[in-house]
């Protein structure tokens, strides 16, 4: 590995780690934009997260065009600075409608980054170094989840909810400086020479998704990754709100408490499941499935410990544990999902299975949970949470038993 390929490694993955910290920054204010002037309702809320993600989907097809013949470090200085700018512009929203606006340009930032850097990233490095660099890559998730939430808390609690989109939003322009300054490589320089890239173009998009509709495997693990990212984007949104509104935390102590589950159980247990499903793969070719399936089964009733008990003892035990088991479910499953497809439609079907699970996934849930609690409580609508966890972890379980069966 060079120092240019470092370097990159780098900015890429600070810029990730502040991907996560403006995408969430929401999720610290909730509770407080309820008791501003916006007024805003558990359902107006999740229809922030809602548009975000739909922006994000609709921009991300056009960013990936222009990513495979533009200057992908201009194109993500440019993501970086819009996603950036749309942040601190949330912090001088004047009404429901003028926030949603913001919070939808950050989608189109994000959507310039996100679609653009693993390219990138993977021309910087060769073959046999990608899996570590994408693990660092990936690893900031967690971490800038957490510190959105812990420092957009606190700037809240001592200065008021726009100032945590105001000090989300400032590094903006220093991380687009720094992505102009990285080198930009030429496309696949890292790869082997003889390496095919006209196969999927050959096959056409056509009968690349009629492909990828006949393959049960690819379907059912699409379906339970749908219903894992339907929890996960329900739970990322109100959480906080949850834990301030049903069991009294203070918004300091929800805020920076869930934070220090977020990142120690992200780092923890990515790291673990990755590690344990390439050690089952010795055992079992449905190793990645077997993991993520069990794994979020067992998360699914912790889950619901958690979401349903008073006692402090018992509700941190269950969310932390759930959040380590759902964080160990990353990588196996997207791993899975690589591994029952044809080298040839790769690309592809990476691309089905973000937009499927956004579209049945995160997109739903934030405004259906919003929804539930204006119409009853938020006690009782987060319990939809573990009963999409129980949904996703018993289809994956069966793709991993009917793969063995195939066997």
């Amino acid at each position: 590995m060079n120092s240019l390929a470092l370097r990159g490694l780098a900015v890429l993955t600070l810029i990730n780690l502040f991907n996560y910290f403006d995408r969430y920054i929401i999720a610290a204010v909730s509770e407080s934009l309820r008791h501003s002037t916006l007024h805003l309702s558990d359902f107006q809320y999740g229809l922030l997260g809602s548009g975000f993600i739909v922006v994000y989907m609709l921009a991300a097809p056009v960013f990936g065009a222009l990513g495979d013949t533009r200057s992908r470090t201009r194109l993500i200085a440019l993501g970086v600075a819009i996603w950036s700018v749309a942040t601190a512009l949330g912090g001088l929203a004047w009404s429901f409608a003028s926030l949603l606006a913001a919070r939808a340009l950050v989608g189109v930032g994000e959507a310039a980054y996100g679609t653009i850097a693993p390219g990138l990233l993977a021309d910087l490095f060769r073959k046999e170094f990608r899996g570590r660099a994408f693990g660092v890559f990936f690893l900031a998730i967690p971490v800038g989840f957490g510190l959105g939430i812990a420092i957009g808390g606190l700037m809240d609690v001592h200065f008021g909810w726009r100032s945590a989109f105001f000090v989300a939003g400032a590094p903006g322009l220093v991380l687009a400086w720094l992505a102009l300054r990285l080198r930009d490589p030429p496309r696949g320089a890292m790869d082997d020479p003889d390496f095919s890239r006209g196969r999927p173009a050959a096959r056409g998009a056509r009968a690349a998704y009629a492909a990828l509709l006949r393959n049960r495997p690819y379907v059912l693990t699409v379906l339970g990754y749908a219903a894992y990212t339907f929890a996960l984007g329900g739970m990322a949104l109100y959480i906080v709100k949850f834990l301030e509104r049903e069991r009294g935390l203070s918004e300091g102590q929800a805020s920076v408490g869930f934070a220090a589950v977020v990142i120690a159980t992200g780092l923890l247990g990515i790291a673990l499941g990755g590690w344990l499903s390439d050690r089952l793969l010795r055992v079992t070719k449905q190793s990645y499935l077997w993991v993520s399936g069990l794994a979020t089964l067992i998360a699914a009733p912790l889950a619901l410990a958690g979401l349903t008990s008073a006692a402090p003892a018992i509700y941190w035990t269950g969310i932390v544990t759930a959040q380590l088991l759902l964080f160990a479910s990353t990588g196996p499953v997207n791993s899975a999902i690589v591994n029952v497809v044809p080298p040839e439609i790769r690309a592809t079907a990476v691309a089905v299975s973000i937009f499927t699970i956004h579209i049945l996934g995160d997109v739903p849930s934030p405004s259906l949970i919003g929804a539930i609690s204006d119409a009853s409580t938020l006690a009782r609508a987060v319990l939809i949470i573990p009963v999409a966890l129980l949904v996703s972890g018993a289809v994956w379980t069966y793709a991993a038993w009917r793969g063995e069966a195939r066997l």
